[in-house]
C-alpha cells in the first residue's frame, strides 16, 4: 500500500511540478516580452520625437550659420544615436538594416549641415529620416506582435502537451489504483467467501488466501479453524451413528421381547398386564421413530453441505411438490392455492423440494377439513421468496421462539393424529441456510404463515 501511495504521489506530483515549471516559465517570458516591448515602444516613440527637434535644428542651423545652433544641431544628434544604440541593444533583427541605414543618413546628414549643403539636399536627408523612423516604428510593432504571437502559440502547444501527459498520468494513476483495490480486494472476497462457506457448514474445500502477509495469516487461521469443524462434524456423525447403534440394536431386542408378551407366547396376560403391555409397546415406538428421526436429521445436515444448483422450471417444481401431497389433501379435504410466476429459476431442486414437502405436509396436517393451503412463490429485491399459509390453529406464543428446534410440535394440536416427532421444521431451517437463505414464522391472525427467502443465482 505504502509503494502503490507513493506511486500515485509521483505520477501525479511529477506533471503537477511539471504544469509549475511550465507556469512559471511562460509566466516570466510574457513578463521579459512585455518589458521588453514597452522600452523598445518607447525608444521608438522617443527617436521619432528627437528626429523632429534634429529636423529643427539642422534648418535653424542652415539658414542662420552660427557656433550656438551648429552646436544645438550636434548634441540633438548625439541624443538620437544614443537612442538609436539602445534600439539597437535589444537585438531586434528586423530593425538592424532600418537602423544602419538611419545612421548613414544622420551621417550624411551631418556633413550637408558642416558643409553647408543645399536646401533641397538638406530636405531631402531629412525625409529620408523621417520615413526611416516610420519603417522603424512599423517593425518593432510587427517583431512585438509576433512576439506574442510565438509566446500564445507555444502556450497552446504546452497546453496541448501538458494535457496529454495529465490524461496518461491519470490513466496510469488509475491503473495503479485498480491494481491496489484487486490485490487487495481479492483476499478479502476470498476470505468472504470462506467465511461464507464455514457459516453454511461446508468444511471440504481448503482456505486459500493471497494477497498481503497479514491477510495470508488471517487465511490460514481460517484453514485451521475449517479443519477443526470438519474434524468435530465427522465426530459428531459418527458419534451419532454409534449412539443410533448402540440404541437400536437393544431397542429391537427389547420390541420384539415385547411383541412375544403381547401375543401371550410365554402366556395369558391379566387386564393390568395388558394396560402394561400396551404402554412399553407405544413408548418403543416412540423411542424408534425419535432414533429414526435423529439419524435423518444427521443425514440432512450432511447433504445440506453438497449443493446442486441447476436451472429448472418454477411452476413446475412447486405443481410437482402439491402432486407430491395430493392424496394427503383428499384424506383431510383440503386443497391448496399455488400462485407461482412462470419462468426459470438457478435453484437446488431436491433440497428445495424437501423444504416443500415438509411445509406442505404440516400445513395440510393443521389445516381444517374442508381448508385451505396457500403457496405463493414472487420474486422480491433479488430473492425468491416462498409462502405458505394454512387455516390452522396457528402456533403458540411460547412456541414461535422454539418451533424450529429438533423434536419440538408445538403445543397446539392437529385436528387429526399425527405420527411425526418435531424435525421436519429443523429439517427445512436446515436446508434453507445451506442454500444461503433463511425460514421465519409471521404474524397472522389465522394459521400458521411460514416465509422462506432462498438467493436468486441468477
Amino acid at each position: 500500500m505504502v509503494i502503490g501511495f507513493a506511486l500515485l504521489v509521483l505520477l501525479l506530483g511529477s506533471v503537477a511540478v511539471q504544469s509549475w515549471v511550465l507556469l512559471e516559465r511562460l509566466v516570466g517570458q510574457s513578463r521579459s516580452n512585455s518589458e521588453l516591448a514597452l522600452a523598445l515602444t518607447g525608444e521608438v516613440q522617443a527617436l521619432a520625437e528627437r528626429t523632429v527637434d534634429l529636423e529643427r535644428s539642422a534648418r535653424q542651423s542652415l539658414v542662420l550659420d552660427t557656433p550656438e545652433f551648429r552646436l544645438r544641431f550636434a548634441e540633438h544628434l548625439a541624443a538620437v544615436r544614443h537612442l538609436v544604440s539602445e534600439i539597437e541593444a535589444h537585438q531586434v533583427r528586423p530593425l538592424s538594416p532600418l537602423l544602419d541605414a538611419w545612421r548613414r543618413v544622420a551621417v550624411a546628414l551631418e556633413k550637408g549641415v558642416t558643409q553647408g549643403a543645399s536646401q533641397n539636399e538638406l530636405q531631402a536627408l531629412i525625409a529620408r529620416l523621417g520615413e526611416l523612423n516610420e519603417r522603424i516604428a512599423r517593425g518593432s510593432r510587427q517583431w512585438i506582435d509576433q512576439g506574442n504571437a510565438r509566446l500564445l502559440a507555444e502556450l497552446d502547444q504546452r497546453r496541448l502537451q501538458l494535457g496529454g501527459q495529465m490524461a496518461l498520468t491519470l490513466a496510469a494513476a488509475l491503473a495503479v489504483a485498480v491494481a491496489m483495490g484487486w490485490w487487495l480486494v481479492r483476499p478479502v472476497r476470498q476470505l468472504d467467501r470462506a467465511i461464507a462457506e464455514l457459516g453454511r457448514g461446508r468444511f471440504s474445500g481448503q482456505i486459500r488466501v493471497d494477497g498481503p502477509d497479514d491477510l495470508q495469516r488471517l487465511g490460514r487461521r481460517l484453514e485451521w479453524l475449517r479443519a477443526h469443524l470438519s474434524e468435530l462434524e465427522t465426530d459428531r456423525e459418527r458419534a451419532l451413528r454409534h449412539v443410533s447403534h448402540e440404541l437400536k440394536t437393544p431397542l429391537t431386542a427389547l420390541k420384539e421381547g415385547i411383541a412375544l408378551i403381547s401375543e401371550e407366547v410365554p402366556g395369558p396376560l391379566l387386564a393390568g398386564q395388558r394396560e402394561i403391555v400396551d404402554i412399553l409397546t407405544h413408548n418403543v415406538a416412540a423411542l424408534q421413530l425419535q432414533i429414526e428421526s435423529l439419524l435423518r436429521l444427521n443425514a440432512v445436515a450432511s447433504e445440506a453441505r453438497q449443493l446442486n444448483p441447476q436451472r429448472v422450471s418454477l411452476r413446475r417444481l412447486f405443481s410437482d411438490a402439491v402432486v407430491r401431497r395430493e392424496l394427503q389433501c383428499q384424506a383431510r379435504g383440503v386443497t391448496v392455492d399455488l400462485t407461482v410466476p412462470d419462468g426459470d429459476a438457478v435453484l437446488d431442486a431436491e433440497k428445495l423440494s424437501v423444504i416443500l414437502d415438509n411445509l406442505l405436509s404440516n400445513a395440510i396436517d393443521f389445516s381444517p377439513g374442508g381448508g385451505q393451503v396457500a403457496l405463493r412463490v414472487q420474486r422480491s429485491e433479488g430473492r425468491w421468496r416462498i409462502d405458505c399459509i394454512d387455516q390452522g390453529p396457528g402456533v403458540a406464543d411460547s412456541d414461535v421462539e422454539r418451533i424450529f428446534e429438533p423434536f419440538v410440535q408445538g403445543s397446539r394440536a392437529a385436528p387429526v393424529r399425527r405420527q411425526g416427532s418435531g424435525v421436519g421444521l429443523s429439517i427445512v431451517r436446515e436446508l434453507t441456510r445451506a442454500l444461503g437463505g433463511s425460514v421465519r414464522l409471521l404474524p397472522s391472525a389465522v394459521g400458521a404463515h411460514f416465509r422462506v427467502e432462498l438467493p436468486d443465482e441468477n
